[in-house]
């Protein structure tokens, strides 16, 4: 196993660095320590042909602005904060508003716009780099100060495992999770129609047509979303349902992860017959098949359009501070915001 870095010098702004770790299996993962972003993730298909398999801007000049935000990491929270406010021990707290009415994923200067710190590390579980940030209180408009923490490790088995480890110093919210969009064909200019999804929930939240829960929790069963045996994902990009038509075309849901099989979740790209298994210890995931994802900016390969790759966002539910039944995003003193999701690749059965 290997690392390297190397400097890279963006226009008009500082210089970021840029870490390159490489196993043993020919499975490489490049990434950012300007907001934590993966920018290439290679692995062998059934032929032993590497390829990048996620959605990667052929300029980083692009990740400075990054509106779809592109294998990066995302907090304070990650989804959407209805009408950008919230109530904590008896106080509002008013956030941006960066989407409509609402805030996103932290808002414009959330984690995926910062420079966070980098300690590269080897041990016996593999190669990987710990990226550190201080967020100041009032960052944002979010209360406390924490201190955030997100490992990123390459197995020699192929796994790239996230760790996210965080401490506050007076009571707050969080959620943090990875935006980075798979397309395990290895070919950015396809979509994802081909790939086939198996997906460990039986019940999703609904969501209004400015993609904030109502509060409703919809049963898969007879849905377009219904992934609990292995089905084209292709199935569910269309406009059939009113939970369709509010995602325009596709998904866009947070699902409630039942823990009973593992893995969690399981996607897999016929022709490359790669596949990518996915565990966590977040109650939840969000799943998003790029419907909105803004078009027309190079990749390494083609254009960014519509259904260009797959998000896995594991995390809780911001819905939680408004509604009641959902997974808690509350962080307090003492009680440190601790997770881990493992995106393990590999090459299926032949067909």
């Amino acid at each position: 196993m290997k690392m390297k870095s190397k400097e890279i010098q963006v226009t008009g702004q500082e210089t970021w660095t840029l870490f390159r770790l490489e196993n043993d299996q020919g499975m490489s993962v490049h990434f950012l320590n300007f907001g934590g972003i993966i920018t290439n993730i290679s692995v062998p298909d059934w032929n032993g042909d590497s390829e990048n398999v996620v959605l990667s801007y052929k300029n980083f000049e692009e990740y400075m602005e990054n509106p779809g935000y592109l294998g990066a990491l995302i907090g304070r929270v990650a989804g959407r904060i209805k009408q950008a406010s919230f109530q904590l021990e008896g106080k509002e707290y008013q956030v941006e508003a960066n989407e409509g009415e609402h805030h996103l994923h932290g808002g414009e200067k959330g984690f995926h716009q910062q420079i966070w710190e980098a300690s590269p590390f080897e041990n016996d579980g593999g190669i990987g780099v710990t990226l550190s940030h201080k967020s100041s209180d009032g960052e944002g408009g979010y209360p406390a100060t924490i201190d955030v923490t997100v490992t990123y490790t390459l197995t020699d088995d192929n796994r790239l495992v996230i760790d996210y480890f965080a401490e506050t110093d007076q009571t707050t919210v969080l959620t943090l999770t990875n935006h980075t969009y798979f397309n395990l064909s290895g070919q950015a200019d396809t979509t994802i129609h081909d790939h086939t999804l198996r997906l460990n929930s039986s019940r999703f939240a609904e969501l209004d047509d400015e993609l904030i829960p109502t509060g409703e929790w919809i049963n898969l069963n007879d849905t377009p979303f219904d992934f609990r045996e292995q089905k084209l994902l292709g199935s569910s990009l269309s406009y059939e349902t009113t939970q369709q038509k509010a995602a325009n075309g596709g998904i866009d849901h947070f699902f409630l992860l039942d823990g009973k099989r593992k893995p969690d979740i399981r996607l897999e790209e016929e022709t490359s017959r790669r596949t990518l298994e996915v565990e966590t210890d977040q109650p939840g995931v969000v799943i998003y098949t790029s419907n909105n994802l803004p078009e027309g900016k190079f990749l390494v390969e083609g254009k960014t359009r519509k259904y260009s790759g797959v998000c896995i966002e594991t995390q809780s539910s911001p819905a939680s501070i408004h509604e009641a039944g959902f997974p808690e995003i509350t962080l307090s003193p003492g009680e440190p915001y601790q997770s881990r999701t493992v995106f393990k690749f590999g090459i299926g059965a032949t067909p």
